[in-house]
């Protein structure tokens, strides 16, 4: 049911228009003065006021600026003994959905407070949309606490909301990607799109394409025009990762665009001009890799404006137990399963693990261990051998790291029933060493 605030010291009109609004399915709440209107705001979530233009302590006109400017997605309906038309054009301006002469008007409050419902009611749920959007792809969706993790958001949040060139560096599977949509999502252009381009993915010829589309007949295959990703994210954000891949060609490509806002599509003799805010990532020294001729120094510099070293897990293992609830989270969920809680020895041998993949390897534990896990606690029997004896030998007794391989692939093979591919990627194995060790292993 709307809820609606009704201001007005007339005693006898705000109770007869109380019970009109009433009867059309509203809950109304009433307030005689500003003072009062506002304490009721602070506690209520109302959608609609409808506010007197004279009232003991406040004008309706200024006073409807005030409540867009504290409750901005509040709509605001005027009623006036006497109108004028400077009040009116006034109340628009400072924001009010219309402005009524009492009495004259009677017959258009229901039907008006109705499409000021139905727009408030259309904001509050855009508003909502972009609060999930914000905590699944915002700052908010980054996890850690650490110093080194909280200098790099620092660093991110200041640049988000300038159009500047970002150089995001550090190691395999740190989140580049998720601190680039962050900033996009921070950012005057996060309405918008954003789009990644994974450098690396991809041959030189292909990545022309990918890249800045092309026209028919430019090669073989060409059949008709296509957009490059260039343009589709004209206006927005364009996220290149593991740029130090891209060839020297391409590069000189790029440097252009940043520098014209221009670029030639393949097989196209006329310029396409965008508009694109670009955020580079590489696992590269960058710097390095111009002195020594293979990155264009004067791409680099452009590139460079604004750089931010993102820290590997191993700079911060205070933040591996709160990155492992929440893929625990995840994977349970995706699973259809309650959510076991990591056990003290396997977060400690976790937070003791080198992670040379980052976060990413982290992921691909966590995912293991759930799909192994048969109790409500997940034990360090559901990390890899690796993890669990480390290079240490095993002492007279104890299992081999060969019988314990040997049990993991197996109990791998059962949960997928007995699907190699799915079973090699969830080992982090080539599937060709996947059949040697079934092999081997007489699986």
């Amino acid at each position: 049911m709307p809820n609606l605030l009704l201001i007005d010291d007339e005693i006898k009109l705000r109770g007869l228009l109380k019970r009109i609004l009433e009867l059309e399915g509203y809950h109304v709440s009433v307030a005689d003065n500003a003072h009062s209107a506002f304490n009721i705001l602070e506690k209520q979530d109302i959608q609609v006021v409808v506010c007197d233009v004279k009232l003991p302590d406040a004008h309706g006109v200024e006073l409807t600026q005030r409540l867009k400017t504290q409750f901005p997605l509040i709509e605001v309906i005027l009623l006036t003994a006497y109108g004028t038309i400077a009040d009116g054009v006034k109340a628009v301006q400072n924001g009010a959905f219309d402005y009524l002469t009492k009495g004259d008007d009677n017959d258009r409050i229901v039907p008006l407070v109705a499409r000021a419902v139905e727009k408030a009611e259309l904001q509050q749920k855009v508003k909502r949309l972009e609060e999930k959007v914000s905590q699944k792809f915002g700052f908010r969706s980054i996890i850690g606490h650490s110093k080194p993790l909280q200098e790099a958001i620092a660093l991110a949040q200041k640049v988000a909301v300038t159009d500047t060139t970002v150089l995001l560096l550090g190691e395999t599977g740190t989140g580049k990607e998720v601190f680039a949509q962050a900033i996009h999502q921070e950012s005057p252009r996060r309405d918008k799109p954003f789009v990644a381009l994974n450098c690396s993915a991809f041959s030189r010829e292909i990545l022309e394409s990918e890249l800045f589309g092309h026209r028919t007949g430019a090669f073989t295959g060409a059949l008709k025009d296509k957009k490059g990703l260039m343009e589709e994210a004209h206006g927005g954000t364009l996220f290149l990762d593991e740029i130090g891949e891209m060839s020297p060609d391409l590069q000189a490509k790029l440097l252009r665009v940043l520098e014209t806002n221009t670029f030639y599509k393949v097989g196209d003799t006329k310029p396409t001009q965008v508009n694109v805010r670009f955020i580079a990532a590489t696992n590269r020294d960058l710097q390095k890799e111009a002195e020594g001729l293979h990155f264009r120094l004067d791409l680099y510099y452009r590139l460079s404006v604004f750089e931010i070293k993102l820290p590997s897990l191993r700079q911060r293992p205070e933040d591996i137990p709160l990155l492992a609830a929440h893929f625990v989270q995840i994977y349970a969920a995706k699973m259809n399963r309650s959510v076991p809680k990591p056990s003290a020895a396997f977060l400690e041998k976790l937070q003791h693990s080198t992670w040379k993949g980052n976060i990413r390897e982290l992921k691909n534990v966590i995912e293991r261990a759930v799909i192994l896990s048969n109790h409500s606690e997940l034990t360090d029997q559901e990390l890899p051998f690796e993890m669990q004896f480390g290079t240490a030998i095993p002492v007279q007794g104890v299992a081999t790291l060969a019988e314990i391989e040997k049990q993991h692939i197996q109990r791998m093979l059962q949960h997928t029933q007995g699907n190699k591919t799915e079973t090699a990627r969830l080992l982090g194995i080539g599937l060709t060493t996947l059949y040697r060790k079934i092999e081997e292993y007489d699986l």
